[in-house]
């Protein structure tokens, strides 16, 4: 069996974003070798977030607007987090929401996705470097 792993880093320039990482997950594969398998790609970082979902900007839009309204950056105050001198409570909250990682099956040396999937990385405190795993094992 082959394993493959490599560190994915972004750096928004906006506290909130959500960027398609599919082709740099295809490069991986390619890179790996897998022709079955499974890749786990996961957010190393507790306030980002690593989904499956529709690449369309209306719809990413609506995911930014639903998050603050369910965890709101402000006021700050509300969080007890921000009371050790952070001001990212809710970013804690979205990525709970939004989730840490997929896994998607390798099938003939493709991402094994349905319609539509495309994989994403959603910063919720962004405007400094975090890093996404990309492991890969299979034959």
């Amino acid at each position: 069996m082959k394993s493959y792993r490599k560190e994915l880093w972004f750096d928004t320039p906006s506290r909130i974003a959500f960027l398609n990482i599919t082709p740099q997950i295809e490069t991986c594969l390619l890179e790996s070798g897998v022709r079955e398998g499974l890749v786990l790609v996961n957010a190393m970082h507790i306030t980002a977030s690593v989904f499956i979902n529709d690449d369309e900007s209306g719809l990413h839009r609506d995911f930014e607007s639903w998050l603050e309204q369910l965890a709101p950056h402000a006021p700050l105050g509300r969080y007890q987090h921000n009371r050790t001198g952070e001001d990212n409570g809710d970013s804690h909250l979205k990525r709970q929401v939004m989730g840490r990682e997929v896994v998607v099956a390798i099938t003939e040396g493709r991402l094994d996705f349905g319609p539509w999937e495309q994989i994403f990385y959603g910063e919720f405190d962004g405007k400094r470097k975090k890093r996404v795993l990309v492991k890969i094992i299979g034959e």
